[in-house]
């Protein structure tokens, strides 16, 4: 059991009558709380380290959905959109009208639906490594993608996730992972009804070519913004926590989106220019190669 930081809080709530845990940090007066949706097959404890550097912003709640974690299981495995259906589930239980929500990997298609659901329910969404979409198919390519990314993420991540992954099973894995690499992501993010914020690291092989990138940010319509964070590979909630809230936070603030000068080491946080331009700054940016490693090793 992962020991939570101070000011954090466990409940359960019942999602078709199965019992879902729940994690939540100090309410902030006159904030919006943010909610964080985790990949698949691993479970809330991988998105903690961003979460906690959230807390004195606003409410943070991070669940295990069904069949995650500590989280009871249904007779089925959830879908995404099964998944999406228990993210509002819990909002109704914990009497959340409406919340920013930060999710990461399989967790971006879950926001995804959600935000085209409900988007009144969403004040603001957050993709980090938005996964799904061409760039992952076919199958056997995501599956590569995937393996390759492993190599990339601090041992640290390994520690949480195999535990995840092996309660999960290799059958759910793989039938939700071939779910997941259909599922349309960059064409839903270019039609987002709400405010939505884009953040990739540049060492993350599940992430399409630059070129896309720089596609995907000059189509964007202008409520929705890409950022990367350099040296980050897929698990940037886990491994490059103190960027990835920083960038987050000055989004929600409205303020241009730099290093952050608290985070010492390689990694830089950079927004991406609306023209297609290339960004100003050095080609591992623009060129995604193997790059520096991460520099944390989670908690």
């Amino acid at each position: 059991m992962v020991r939570l930081a101070p000011g954090w809080t466990e409940r359960t709530v019942r999602v078709d009558g199965r019992r879902v845990l729940v994690r939540c940090s100090a309410p902030v007066d006159d904030a919006v709380p943010i909610l964080h949706v985790h990949g698949f097959a691993i479970s809330g404890t991988s998105l903690l380290p961003t979460a906690e550097r959230l807390t004195g912003r606003a409410r943070n709640v991070v669940p295990d959905l069904p069949g995650y974690g500590r989280s009871e299981s249904p007779p089925a495995t959830l879908g995404i959109p099964g998944l999406a259906d228990a993210v509002l589930t819990v909002l109704d239980a914990l009497e959340l009208p409406e919340v920013v929500l930060v999710g990461n990997s399989m967790g971006c298609p879950v926001v995804l639906e959600v935000a085209h659901w409900a988007p009144e329910r969403v004040h603001r969404a957050v993709l980090a490594s938005p996964a799904g979409g061409m760039y992952n198919q076919p199958f056997v390519r995501g599956l590569w993608q995937l393996a390759k990314d492993a190599t990339r993420e601090s041992p640290a991540m390994a520690r949480t996730a195999v535990p995840d992954y092996l309660r999960f099973g290799p059958v759910n894995t793989l039938r939700l992972f071939d779910e997941l690499v259909r599922f349309p992501s960059q064409e839903r993010l270019l039609r987002m009804p709400v405010p939505t914020l884009a953040v990739i690291g540049s060492r993350d092989p599940m992430m399409p070519p630059p070129w896309r990138v720089r596609e995907i940010a000059r189509l964007a319509p202008d409520h929705v913004t890409l950022a990367v964070v350099v040296g980050a590979a897929h698990a940037i909630n886990f491994s490059h926590p103190g960027e990835l809230a920083h960038v987050v936070g000055s989004w929600l603030d409205g303020v241009p989106i730099v290093d952050d000068p608290d985070e010492p080491g390689e990694s830089r946080v950079l927004q991406l220019p609306r023209d297609g331009a290339p960004p100003p700054v050095d080609r591992s940016v623009a060129e995604p190669g193997p790059g520096p490693a991460p520099r944390r090793a989670g908690p």
